[in-house]
């Protein structure tokens, strides 16, 4: 049944505590928000594990998701947090290398977490890229949440490698301004977020 979901009827049976839907979201988001995780803690089975408490966690809080688009937005945020919680305790033990830049001090700022904590972040990251322009929101959708790779980019919006790219740095760029000036305080906590890239 799965196969002939939309976006609009899975979010609605998941409501519902559909499991049906439930692989839907997950066969449809599962290998970006992966390497969304391993682009952060840079190890496969850990990577693994963090991406299984996502998606726990995506079955557990379904009810807390205010529509169809934020899906997407709430598992790379949750992702991106759980990730970097789980980089927090491994630094304190003295036992990861952090190959990332900028990491460390992703760390050091971030705050607790806690379910509040999430729903912000993904008002704040889904409110700066619903006003970019039409095509750079596409590519840092396609990019940021979907995973995709340069070339399939210029290959779905019929655009160049190259253009791809300005558009990810220009859109990101943008994204990063857009939160300085409407939510300063919480910059440094969304840079994360904001930085992982294409390959």
């Amino acid at each position: 049944m799965s196969q002939h979901l939309t976006e609009n009827s899975a979010y609605a049976l998941l409501l519902q505590g559909n499991a049906e839907a439930f692989d839907f979201f997950y066969h449809r988001h599962h290998q970006a928000i992966f390497a969304n995780i391993y682009k952060i803690i840079q190890d496969r089975a850990f990577a693994q594990d963090i991406l299984h408490d996502v998606f726990l966690a995506f079955w557990e809080k379904r009810n807390s998701l205010q529509s169809p688009e934020s899906v997407i937005g709430w598992l790379y945020v949750v992702s991106h947090n759980k990730s970097i919680s789980f980089l927090k305790q491994k630094l304190k033990s003295s036992t990861v290398l952090l190959e990332n830049p900028g990491v460390i001090e992703q760390i050091e700022a971030s705050p607790e977490i806690n379910e509040a904590f999430y729903q912000k972040q993904l008002q704040i990251l889904e409110d700066a890229v619903n006003h970019l322009p039409k095509r750079k929101k596409e590519v840092f959708s396609l990019c940021r949440f979907e995973g995709r790779s340069f070339e399939y980019v210029a290959n779905v919006l019929g655009i160049s490698e190259e253009s791809a790219r300005d558009y990810l740095k220009q859109s990101t760029r943008m994204i990063r301004q857009y939160i300085q000036e409407n939510y300063p305080a919480e910059l440094s906590v969304m840079a994360g977020i904001i930085v992982l890239s294409c390959q």
